[in-house]
């Protein structure tokens, strides 16, 4: 049976649409190598008023049936031992026109891969938040927003977290009709930039997708007389690109 990992990545928070923060977390998908424990995301803020953000952390776990679930990560506050992500600081005050960074932190065991949900999103700060603000400057911000209609919009990223020993091992399998792309390693790899083309006009192109194919799972498509299929095979740091064409009247 052919899965692939396809998550919904945005989540739009929205008090109410005119000026305020607006932040960026650049690419959505990213990866934690195996001799590696820490990565550095950084948030940017394009609007014209600064963005507090806070940082939450959930794991993806998927149960017998291959459902995820997403579990929530709490920020471990007192040194205790942990096992997973923790994002320090967990707390952003990112000026308007302005880039802060946050660290995830990866502590526990490597030996298998793991996958989590990192969400950035823009609140107005309160005291309970923790924001090193007074109240005079809560207050003060919060008045600059009702000023006018705001939109405040957060977002996610799937952050992939190797195991120590990371292992590439794809396995192609194509017939006449259909083309099978297998991971038989133990860490996620990508079709990225996948479309499909007519041969008889450059033109006529579907939509470029892109597929996360975990350990032990395939990602598969049926070739379509006159099609050709193009595509990125990313392994970790290698990428080759491939084409693959069914012609017309050909069985």
């Amino acid at each position: 049976m052919t899965r692939t990992f396809l998550l919904m990545l945005s989540g739009l928070f929205c008090l109410g649409a005119h000026a305020g923060p607006q932040i960026n977390v650049g690419t959505v998908y990213d990866y934690l190598d195996g001799d590696k424990s820490t990565y550095l995301k950084r948030v940017f803020n394009s609007g014209d008023s600064t963005a507090f953000v806070k940082i939450n952390v959930l794991e993806i776990v998927y149960d017998a049936d291959g459902k995820p679930q997403e579990i929530p990560v709490a920020n471990a506050a007192d040194g205790a031992s942990r096992n997973g992500i923790m994002a320090s600081p967990a707390r952003l005050i990112v000026p308007a026109q302005g880039m802060q960074g946050t660290r995830l932190l990866y502590m526990g065991e490597r030996d298998r891969e793991r996958y989590f949900r990192v969400r950035f999103v823009p609140v107005v700060p309160e005291k309970e938040d923790e924001f090193v603000v007074s109240h005079e400057e809560r207050e003060d911000y919060k008045k600059s927003l009702t000023a006018g209609v705001n939109v405040m919009t957060g977002f996610g990223i799937v952050f992939f977290v190797r195991p120590r020993d990371a292992r590439f091992d794809t396995q192609i399998n194509e017939t006449a009709e259909r083309y099978e792309i297998r991971n038989n390693g133990n860490t996620v790899m990508v079709v990225d930039e996948f479309k499909s083309c007519s041969l008889s006009n450059e033109a006529d192109c579907g939509a470029t997708t892109k597929h996360h194919v975990m350990a032990g799972r395939s990602f598969a498509f049926d070739k379509e007389a006159g099609r050709e299929y193009r595509f990125k095979l990313v392994e970790g740091d290698n990428k080759k690109d491939l084409r693959v064409a069914r012609r017309q009247g050909r069985h």
